[in-house]
């Protein structure tokens, strides 16, 4: 039996664009050839059993007969290993989807390249779909950006702030729901979504997603401190008395600027793309900018690709999001 080889990418000199997404790519074999490309960059991969096509019995795609009165639909393969059928939208994000293939490319790259991120509203005006299929697509866009669990290490910046609600930000209600940051100076974050802002909830946040050796930075909040003791070193800066950054005497530097960085993105995108953002699903809207925050350094043909690797085993059905 034949092995595949990968699937040829666009020309390496050619960055993925919305303009040559829309030009190139707008033919649905096309559009899956290049999905397979950057979903399997060294060939097809089989989601039911991970047989790579190295093994003796490979990955084959089917063609039909021209004499054929059934014949199956584009893009499937064969398992040798397991001998069951496949494309590339099984087992991601896009299985079960009867929307092309080409839409899903320009969704991806319209998400993965704003800024502060864009409403349903305005996706399902620029690709002619309903608002209730745009809403569904960005939601399990969102769902792939989850974060992978590698736990921050260095110096760490944590800081908390409250999301959506009317009133201060300051006034603690049940309109506001609380997520709390965590940036690695210098790498990459992540964002978690707590009921409210305890000693509790800091510590089990923490012992998620940062390692026992970091440094962490925070502000005066009390709910902080208890739970700080076992790791290796806690500092942290007053804004009562108007210190945000601070240096230390080692040489370091204290401060949790970069949160509050994050967070300005985070509700320039409630407030100008989203206007309300529901408690439920808070945590995948938060996850969204933790991605773009994470591939910031690359440009937005690179950030797609990079997203592109992370839609497998993340389906999200219309029961679920809901």
């Amino acid at each position: 039996m034949k092995t595949m080889k990968p699937a040829e990418k666009p020309d390496e000199k050619d960055e993925l664009t919305l303009i040559s997404l829309a030009q190139e790519y707008s033919d649905e074999d096309k559009a899956r050839g290049l999905l397979e490309s950057l979903y399997w960059p060294n060939g097809p991969v089989c989601p039911h059993c991970k047989n790579t096509g190295t093994a003796a019995k490979g990955v084959v795609p089917l063609t039909p007969k021209a004499t054929s009165k059934r014949p199956g639909r584009k893009g499937l393969y064969f398992c040798g290993s397991c001998r069951k059928q496949f494309s590339v939208t099984v087992g991601t994000i896009f299985e079960g989807s009867h929307i092309p293939i080409s839409k899903w490319l320009m969704a991806m790259f319209i998400l993965c390249s704003s800024k502060k991120s864009i409403s349903a509203n305005q996706l399902h005006r620029m690709l002619k779909v309903t608002y209730k299929t745009s809403w569904f697509m960005l939601h399990r866009i969102r769902h792939a950006m989850s974060p992978d669990g590698t736990m921050l290490s260095g110096t760490v910046e944590v800081d908390e702030t409250y999301v959506g609600g009317k009133g201060d930000q300051s006034t603690v209600s049940a309109r506001k729901t609380p997520v709390v940051a965590l940036i690695e100076r210098g790498g990459n974050m992540q964002t978690r979504v707590v009921s409210n802002v305890t000693q509790k909830n800091l510590g089990q946040v923490l012992n998620e997603c940062v390692s026992k050796d970091a440094v962490v930075n925070t502000d005066e909040h009390l709910a902080y401190r208890n739970p700080l003791k076992a790791w290796k070193r806690h500092d942290h800066v007053s804004h009562e008395r108007y210190e945000y950054s601070r240096r230390n005497a080692d040489g370091t530097t204290s401060g949790i600027n970069h949160c509050e960085s994050f967070f300005s993105l985070l509700k320039r995108g409630v407030y100008g793309a989203w206007h309300h953002v529901s408690r439920e699903h808070l945590p995948k809207y938060a996850n969204e900018f933790a991605f773009r925050w994470n591939t910031r350094h690359d440009t937005d043909g690179e950030r797609m690709e990079k997203f592109a690797s992370l839609i497998g085993g993340k389906r999200l059905t219309y029961r679920q999001a809901v």
